[in-house]
């Protein structure tokens, strides 16, 4: 059967959501809401393909901001529910997201102190992000609960405040990690925090649950939940980024040079640093279809992109034939975390972004001109 991704439809570069993907995960995320009781709602700073938004409102409960322009996103686009959390809030920013939000949660006492008159007067869900000093995520970069970490409050900055008025706590505590890591943290959580959970309204248990990737145990998830839910009379709040889009879309790009140096080198029309940066960022090892590890099959090349940053390199991959300038290749699973950091960096075109729909058409929903590259300065 054809990779549907390399329809001559599809430019080179382009992001392609495929929307059949996307759906079965939202029917698994609506199973894990129905069976648990619990809410999930979107993470823009994951996913905010808000031409999809269509869809994924269907399932989900609403958006979680990280910033005023996130905020201002989700009302635009979402038209449901908007959460927000940021290490802090400017003003300004306070000003644009009493308007947009229904809950904020902030990662300080300093800021809450600040900030909570306004938002009482706006009849917003007040929180405060707490940190259970609980880690979790394989990658220190991305890992909240690091030592000397800046996000979360911890048990003992807690010890004698007055909490009149906080309704909520926020415990994002992990990344791409499954539910026995979020069953540690609850034990870690309850240690730390548990003389206040039963005076909260709502406890939301951030990101990274990874309910959609193959084998994860998704009755395990549900368990914790409802006993989360049930021993503490809580509305409890998920907000996945990567969960959402995972495995639905690649990043399809073009081999526009073939190079010679200690070995073959191929040049796309794609950059790790503005189109795929947690490639150098982790490091991230992408899947591309139909190739293998360096030497696994029969020709093997260095994949670079096409900035003049030296260290704009891709990995080795191998493939059965010969790569030419002109061949396309697909580097899977590029939905998530990867078109919400891109750049315009070295005006490298930025790839188009289009939908395979489920009755198989392609539709392209948004190219990227000099126009675009040139608003983004002055």
């Amino acid at each position: 059967m054809a990779n549907p991704y390399l329809d001559p439809r599809i430019p080179s570069p382009c992001y392609v959501l495929d929307e059949a993907k996307l759906k079965a995960n939202l029917e698994l995320m609506q199973r894990v809401q129905q069976e648990s009781g619990a809410s999930i709602i979107l993470a823009l700073k994951g996913f905010a393909m808000w031409s999809a938004f269509p869809l994924v409102s269907q399932y989900l409960k609403g958006c979680t901001a990280s910033s005023a322009w996130e905020a201002e996103l989700a009302a635009d686009t979402f038209g449901s529910e908007v959460h927000a959390y940021s290490p802090a809030y400017k003003e300004k920013d306070m000003q644009s997201i009493l308007k947009h939000c229904n809950h904020i949660s902030f990662n300080s006492l300093s800021q809450w102190q600040r900030y909570a008159a306004a938002a009482k007067d706006a009849g917003i869900s007040v929180g405060i992000r707490i940190n259970p000093e609980q880690p979790e995520a394989d990658t220190e970069l991305y890992d909240p609960s690091a030592p000397g970490s800046r996000l979360g409050i911890l048990s003992q900055q807690l010890e004698g405040q007055d909490l009149s008025g906080i309704e909520g706590f926020h415990v994002h505590n992990l990344c791409e990690c499954d539910s026995f890591a979020l069953e540690r943290t609850l034990a870690a959580v309850e240690q730390k925090f548990g003389q206040y959970l039963h005076q909260l309204k709502w406890i939301n248990l951030g990101g990274g649950h990874l309910m959609t990737r193959q084998g994860y145990d998704v009755e395990h998830l549900i368990a914790q939940l409802k006993r989360l839910r049930e021993t503490y009379d809580v509305e409890v709040i998920l907000e996945p980024g990567s969960a959402v889009a995972w495995q639905t879309g690649p990043l399809v790009c073009e081999v526009v040079d073939i190079v010679e140096n200690a070995g073959q080198i191929a040049i796309l029309d794609i950059s790790a640093t503005a189109h795929m940066p947690d490639v150098l960022e982790m490091p991230y090892r992408p899947k591309i279809t139909a190739a293998g590890e360096p030497d696994e099959l029969a020709h093997t090349y260095r994949l670079g992109g096409n900035s003049c940053l030296a260290g704009d390199v891709i990995g080795y991959w191998s493939f059965e034939q010969p790569l030419q300038a002109g061949d396309r290749l697909v580097f899977e699973d590029m939905m998530h975390y990867t078109m919400v950091k891109t750049t315009f960096f070295n005006g490298v075109e930025h790839p188009s972004i289009g939908i395979l729909r489920s009755n198989g058409e392609f539709e392209l929903v948004r190219e990227f001109s000099y126009e675009d590259f040139k608003g983004r300065l002055s």
